[in-house]
């Protein structure tokens, strides 16, 4: 190979400028990670590379710490979604005044601060739907109610084609309420 060859492979150093010969070392300098040559890993902390490992003809890939990955949620879309009822502030004001408790109490039986409780009776805060299932079953009132579907005559909005289903008779439009 001739020396020309050889810069066009090598890589600048990010740190010095002066070129990485080979593979370089990964490192973390300031919370950034990059790869720089030899004499500049001493400013950051080595991070290992990934090693081949095999067992019994099986190959897996390591890395230097373990690494658990968080499960992720999955969204069913056709999940049947619970709201809030418009008076929920007054609904937990006399559920609250019926067992004659103060804010501190009501708060304190639901592991809650005082202050969210204040702020929801007032009406500036809802409550999420897990602390209104809490409340519900907790002082027994209902707070949670299923979302109302409109009634929609599907008859008037299936047209009768022959060349088969348009997107226009598929969908159907939700139109506003005066």
């Amino acid at each position: 190979m001739t020396p020309r060859q050889n810069k066009k492979d090598a890589v600048e150093c990010p740190v010095c400028g002066g070129l990485i010969w080979g593979r370089g070392q990964k490192v973390i300098i300031e919370g950034a990670k990059m790869t720089v040559c030899d004499s500049c890993a001493q400013y950051g902390k080595k991070i290992p590379y990934k090693t081949k490992t095999s067992f019994s003809g099986k190959t897996s890939y390591s890395k230097g710490k373990n690494q658990s990955r968080k499960p992720t949620r999955k969204y069913d879309r056709f999940k049947i979604e619970l709201e809030l009822v418009p008076d929920y502030a007054k609904r937990i004001r006399k559920a609250r005044n019926r067992l004659n408790l103060n804010q501190e109490k009501f708060a304190q039986k639901l592991h809650e601060k005082a202050s969210l409780i204040r702020r929801i009776e007032s009406g500036k805060a809802k409550p999420t739907i897990e602390l209104a299932k809490k409340m519900e079953k907790t002082y027994n009132i209902t707070l949670l109610h299923k979302p109302e579907e409109a009634e929609i005559n599907y008859k008037n909005y299936l047209k009768k084609s022959k060349g088969g289903s348009s997107l226009g008779d598929i969908a159907f439009i939700k139109k506003k309420k005066d």
